[in-house]
């Protein structure tokens, strides 16, 4: 289908302004610590929509709707686990980044076990960083290429390159300001998507929940105590571990933390970005039963081919049954919320390469000339590598399911050394080191199954908990060993 021409303005127009926008900010960038923190002259709204932001992306947008689509709302069990992971970030991660007052998410782990953990925890944060960017690309590239016919690998690479030259000369302020702008486009269009659902189905907003119900798509899953599968327990517990992840080590919402005023405002804004999510993480899952539900009406209205492939559904809904100009806008918004995700990505990773390795290993005290110049060959590197991440997503099954497999491998633990260090005060460097190779192993030996299929290679068996919960046991088993070797030390010792 092409694009109505109003619809092509609106896109346009949006994209371009965004993309003026976020290299605006190039002008008024100076230093380095100007292009990671913002000189911490950010408000807490704005940081907290950015938050926000950083959650949704466009896999939330169109892997969402998705996931409810093909299956039920049992993925919307892991919206709520934010709740209790925010609480535990704003009274205890917070204040000891701010306290810290570095720009870097693992310099805490350098000063409790050494150089070596500050180097096994940014490692596996690019690794992260990369699988999370070649998600969005892929997921940014399936509704262009229902409007303008493209292939998806061209789309990507087109996509990638486009979002390295606003990583480049935007830095955190223009990724703040761009993402609080999407945030609210974003929420608007969703409202307005279900909208024209519940008008233009046959029998109207009930006749969505009456078909819903009778097929039992509102089910958050078994409530089996089974970690072997997606009951409603292991994605609460998956949910928890991650987000813990997120908000304890990630690099992106530590900047966020050091980039607000005061403390005060940090926790504010992480209530605002986390409490937000829930909501409209729910309107997501909404739309996608309701599009179910739609379909299920009308089936002549959706070709097979797009039936076959849940995270096409909601961008072929939007091409092809919302008013013209809404359509243009709606796709500007998830393109561009799209780019502004993954040049937080790029922008937090460039940070831990100039903060964790450079400034180490190559040059101790760089010049701003200097330094702004790794950010911005840094930030080359990483989008170039999304872009060849995001081409190898191409065909994958569900690329929710696919993104949650990658986080749990590439989790790596780092949030039980974290725990480790945070909460076993005595543990040394040695036993953290063992604590972490046996993390690893754990790690290596639940994703076996994982990594084959995400290959291609058929897996006649099957480890004994769901993939998920990788970064659980992974989790775990770092702070539990380094817990007890910990404890027998101190037992010996007397």
């Amino acid at each position: 289908m092409s694009l109505k021409t109003l619809d092509l303005l609106v896109f346009g127009i949006y994209i371009l302004g965004v993309i003026a926008f976020g290299v605006s900010f190039s002008f008024r960038k100076r230093t380095a610590k100007d292009f990671t923190t913002g000189g911490g002259r950010l408000p807490s709204w704005a940081i907290g929509m950015s938050i926000f932001a950083t959650f949704v992306s466009s896999i939330s947008f169109l892997a969402l709707p998705g996931n409810a689509f093909g299956g039920n709302w049992n993925s919307f069990v892991f919206s709520l686990s934010i709740p209790i992971a925010a609480w535990i970030a704003v009274k205890f991660f917070v204040p000891l980044y701010r306290r810290l007052n570095s720009e870097s998410a693992y310099f805490y782990l350098e000063e409790r076990f050494g150089t070596w953990a500050r180097i096994y925890a940014s490692v596996f944060y690019l690794l992260t960083q990369l699988a999370r960017m070649g998600a969005i690309l892929y997921l940014l590239a399936l509704p262009m290429q229902i409007l303008f016919g493209w292939s998806i690998p061209v789309i990507i690479i087109c996509t990638g390159l486009s979002v390295i030259i606003y990583s480049m000369f935007g830095g955190i302020e223009a990724v703040v300001w761009t993402d609080a702008i999407q945030g609210i486009v974003l929420i608007a269009g969703a409202i307005a998507c279900l909208g024209v659902i519940f008008w233009t189905i046959p029998g109207g907003a009930s006749e969505v929940f009456n078909v819903a119900f009778e097929a039992d798509k509102f089910s958050l899953g078994s409530f089996d105590f089974n970690f072997s599968s997606s009951t409603f327990w292991m994605i609460l517990v998956y949910g928890l571990f991650i987000n813990l992840q997120n908000f304890g080590v990630d690099q992106s919402y530590v900047q966020r933390y050091i980039s607000s005023k005061t403390e005060r405002d940090a926790v504010k804004s992480t209530w605002l970005g986390s409490m937000l999510y829930v909501p409209v993480s729910f309107l997501f899952f909404l739309i996608g039963t309701a599009l179910w539900a739609f379909y299920q009406q009308q089936p002549e209205l959706l070709p097979l081919e797009i039936a076959g492939k849940a995270d096409q559904v909601f961008p072929y809904f939007i091409v092809n049954q919302l008013p013209a100009g809404l359509t243009g806008l709606l796709i500007a918004g998830i393109f561009a919320a799209g780019m502004s995700t993954v040049s937080t990505s790029i922008n937090s990773s460039a940070t831990v390469f100039l903060t964790d390795h450079f400034k180490k290993y190559i040059h101790p005290d760089p010049s701003e000339i200097l330094s702004l110049r790794v950010l911005r060959v840094s930030s080359l590197v990483m989008g170039g590598l999304s872009i060849l991440v995001g081409v190898a997503f191409n065909g994958v099954e569900s690329a929710l399911e696919t993104w949650w497999a990658l986080a749990s491998i590439f989790s790596g633990g780092v949030l039980g050394l974290f725990l480790l260090g945070f909460i076993v005060r005595k543990t040394t460097s040695r036993q953290a080191a063992f604590a972490v190779l046996a993390g690893v192993l754990v790690i290596g030996w639940l994703s076996i199954p994982a990594i084959l299929r995400l290959g291609g290679t058929e897996v006649t068996w099957s480890q004994p908990l769901h993939s998920n919960m990788t970064i659980v046991m992974g989790t775990l088993t770092i702070f539990v060993i380094g817990f007890v070797l910990s404890s027998f030390s101190k037992t010996n010792s007397k």
